[in-house]
């Protein structure tokens, strides 16, 4: 059971995100590192693993391939969301594993075959799927054949809230997708990794909970609960 750091990267800095409301995200100052400064941030934290979603890239601005490159090497494995749009764009910097977010990647389901691998996030809001509205299970069903080394459930909508996590959604998610499944947003505490884990998810992604002091840092830091 991997934990991964998500470090969400918005002018140059590490920002807070919370319900995907990003127009109101803003540094994260208050948490457990002192800097907001990403290097600084990711050496301080010392995670085993990292999640990065460069937000200026996922909303057409310009990417920071090279802050993300540098943070890529303090880490033994990096998961880089850059809001790529095809398989064309989803060339990412040396060092990482790209994973292709359903909000931005493809106009059909259909579509996603013709990435050649990396993650599959599949990007939730309200209970359904980014852009399409279908329910999380019957997408992981229709991408089990493609080529993604995985999947990401992405809880858009609960990021930063800590607002937990339902076994029975989880099990539904778990039975569609053979492969990896990693899950982010809203994941509380302790009690939430553990529900994953028994489900038989394969990781978590973190932050808030993290930096609230709800899930030990130290866990963080051995990429597993301990």
């Amino acid at each position: 059971m991997e934990l991964i750091l998500a470090v969400d990267l918005a002018g140059g800095l590490v920002v807070h995100g919370r319900k995907g409301e990003r127009e109101t995200y803003r540094p994260l100052t208050w948490g457990l590192a002192p800097s907001a400064e990403p290097v600084p941030y990711v050496s301080w934290m010392q995670p085993r693993y990292l999640y990065i979603a460069d937000l200026d890239r996922i909303r057409g601005g310009a990417a920071q391939d090279d802050v993300v490159g540098t943070c890529a090497a303090l880490v033994e494995r990096c998961y880089l969301d850059r809001g790529c749009r095809s398989p064309a764009e989803c060339a990412d910097p040396a060092g990482v594993t790209p994973v292709v977010g359903t909000e931005t990647a493809a106009r059909t389901v259909e579509d996603l075959a013709a990435y050649p691998g990396g993650f599959l996030s599949v990007d939730i809001r309200g209970g359904t799927v980014i852009p399409w509205g279908i329910e999380p299970a019957r997408l992981l069903a229709e991408v089990g054949s493609m080529a993604f080394e995985g999947c990401i459930i992405l809880n858009i909508g609960a990021v930063g809230t800590e607002a937990g996590l339902t076994r029975t959604d989880l099990e539904a998610m778990r039975a569609a997708y053979p492969g990896r499944l990693f899950y982010g947003g809203g994941v509380a505490g302790p009690g939430d990794i553990h529900l994953l884990a028994d489900v038989g998810f394969d990781g978590a992604i973190v932050a808030t909970a993290v930096h609230r002091g709800a899930i030990p840092l130290a866990w963080i830091r051995e990429g597993r609960p301990c």
